[in-house]
């Protein structure tokens, strides 16, 4: 009887072991089998759409200066040259190694009015015949690139931005209204940048950035003797695959100092002393030299 009891005991330990993993493994193939019909959990992915602060804060952006703000304007001044160079922030290594970057560098200086003349021939004398008079016309505009301009933006960007000569946006403001044909007013445009460039006052240089690795850049900016007193703008603009990304600004000051600059606030804040005083100059002058030449002769 004890061995009976012993044997019913095992074969009812081992028949609630076998319910068990039957119960176990009906709940797994629940779970891993859902029945038709039953939605099973949505599982979720980390998005790969990036965020728009990330992307901005990834975006390229220009880091650039001047190797001088301020230009002291003297008697004995000839021209200098101004460094422009920077660096392409977040510049991306597949782009920078293909040369897919192009930097524009512009500087700017102050408007002013300016009146372009036409001469024609007449009974054998050349004589002014027409006169259009432009206003806002910079004083000094150097633009240097790192290659031709239409290769760098399309025509639309570059006037969005006053890129180039025959984007300057000069207003004729006298002379127009005489009847003068669209063709003529481009010919009077033509002619301005061209007595300017004469001067060196406009200056373009096509391959004048230069890229020293990756993503530094510099240019040599020339400022003539002749240019004109003023606060010139400086620009750098930056474009990728004729894109503008972004635009870097900034200020030049050419400041007289000196004589130099005694003699222009005398000259236009006192007008009237300064023509008493050169007149005395003049004839101080003009007695001096009699007195010298005099006792020469003798």
């Amino acid at each position: 009887m004890a061995d009976i009891a012993v044997y019913t005991s095992q074969r009812l330990l081992f028949g609630l072991s076998l319910l068990a993993f039957a119960v176990s493994l009906a709940a797994g193939r629940a779970i891993a089998d859902p029945k038709p019909g039953i939605a099973s959990p949505p599982v979720q992915t980390e998005s790969a759409t990036l965020d728009p602060a990330v992307a901005a804060a990834n975006a390229e952006e220009i880091e650039a200066d001047v190797s001088t703000r301020s230009v002291a304007i003297t008697s004995s001044f000839t021209g200098i040259e101004i460094i422009v160079f920077g660096a392409i922030a977040n510049a991306q290594p597949e782009i920078a190694d293909a040369g897919d970057y192009d930097i524009v560098v512009i500087l700017e200086g102050a408007s002013e009015r300016h009146i372009t003349r036409k001469k024609n021939r007449i009974a054998g004398i050349w004589v002014n015949t027409q006169a259009i008079t432009f206003d806002d016309v910079p004083s000094y505009y150097a633009i240097y690139s790192t290659k031709p301009l239409d290769e760098i933006a399309d025509p639309f960007t570059l006037r969005q931005n006053d890129i180039g000569f025959e984007r300057i946006r000069m207003r004729p403001v006298k002379g127009w209204e005489t009847g003068i044909t669209a063709g003529g007013l481009a010919d009077f445009r033509e002619a301005l940048v061209r007595l300017k460039r004469d001067e060196r006052r406009y200056i373009q240089d096509e391959y004048g950035v230069n890229f020293v690795g990756r993503s530094l850049f510099r240019a040599t900016v020339d400022l003539p003797a002749n240019v004109p007193v003023g606060p010139l703008k400086a620009r750098v603009h930056l474009f990728r695959q004729g894109v503008l990304l972004d635009t870097f600004n900034t200020v030049v000051k050419l400041e007289r100092q000196g004589l130099e600059r005694v003699l222009y606030v005398f000259a236009f804040d006192y007008p009237l002393l300064y023509g008493l005083f050169a007149v005395l100059m003049a004839v101080c002058a003009g007695l001096l030299a009699s007195a010298i030449v005099a006792r020469v002769r003798r």
